[in-house]
């Protein structure tokens, strides 16, 4: 069955997904489309990849019978509420969210009392290079409609709504958390003057991890989704404390990529030139990071 697909949220991951896809006649919305200093440009944006462009999450909801939901980890429950009285009894809302599995919880009491059918979806790695070919791990029904609408690597899980966020979430605390600690060792090397030398001593513990590219890999990472990380991490630290398992190390991850995504800087390329843009904010970053 052709299904009619919306895009709850449209960023780097529906963009990458939406490119891999090449659906026809999907719609979505995302706030920058009714933001006036972002309208032209997001607008522009959506049709580059063959999406319709909605001025509101209603609009992109009407008639259709699938959604992938793909905001900013803070707004995934508000997403969820606000399409409450939008979708079709039968439609399938996917939850592809960085979240908490309580958050993702709550959201799937908001849509099951509409009588659409909630999926919680880990998207399991970056989205690009991959694409529609990302890894995504799902608890609950909807694995086949995925694989229908084109994503070759969609695998289903046991537990329900929650398991497959648990996975994701705890996975964060050693990514995310190996991204900050990245950029604090580098950052030390560099005010130290010893870049050099402890690369090649993290090079000698592990041979063939190129340190050196890790961190400019890392950096890039921190200073382009620094602020969207943070705001999965806080769901992270969110999971970790309802585990009653401790969340001292990930509140610091939260801290660090907060505070170098905050400062807005567009990341150049190389090693040398991430880190002489990002050490005289050191100090800065360090005090917004505590």
């Amino acid at each position: 069955m052709e299904r009619t697909i919306a895009w709850i949220g449209f960023g780097e991951a529906a963009s990458a997904f939406a490119d891999g896809l090449a659906l026809r006649g999907t719609r979505g919305f995302d706030r920058k489309t009714i933001d006036p200093a972002m309208r032209d440009a997001k607008r522009a944006h959506f049709a580059r990849l063959r999406v319709r462009a909605c001025d509101s999450a209603a609009a992109a909801l009407t008639d259709a019978s699938t959604a992938l939901s793909l905001v900013i980890a803070d707004q995934a429950l508000a997403a969820a509420q606000a399409a409450v009285d939008h979708l079709l009894p039968d439609a399938f809302w996917f939850d592809m969210n960085s979240v908490a599995p309580d958050t993702k919880r709550a959201a799937a009491r908001a849509i099951a009392a509409t009588g659409a059918r909630y999926v919680d979806v880990a998207v399991m790695s970056p989205v690009l290079p991959r694409r529609h070919q990302v890894p995504l791990l799902v608890s609950g029904e909807g694995v086949e409609i995925l694989r229908g609408i084109g994503f070759t690597d969609v695998t289903g899980m046991a537990g329900g709504v929650g398991a497959a966020s648990s996975v994701k979430m705890i996975r964060s605390v050693m990514v995310k958390g190996i991204e900050a600690l990245s950029a604090e060792c580098a950052f030390a090397a560099e005010a130290a003057g010893v870049r050099d030398a402890v690369i090649a001593s993290l090079d000698a513990s592990w041979p063939g991890a190129d340190w050196a590219a890790r961190f400019d890999y890392n950096l890039d990472r921190i200073m382009v989704h620094g602020l969207r990380r943070a705001a999965e991490m806080e769901e992270v630290v969110a999971t970790l404390d309802a585990l009653g398992t401790g969340a001292a190390m990930t509140r610091g991850t939260v801290g660090r990529q907060r505070a170098i995504g905050r400062l807005g800087l567009e990341p150049p390329a190389g090693l040398d030139a991430k880190l002489t843009a990002l050490v005289p904010f050191t100090r800065i970053a360090t005090r917004d990071a505590a």
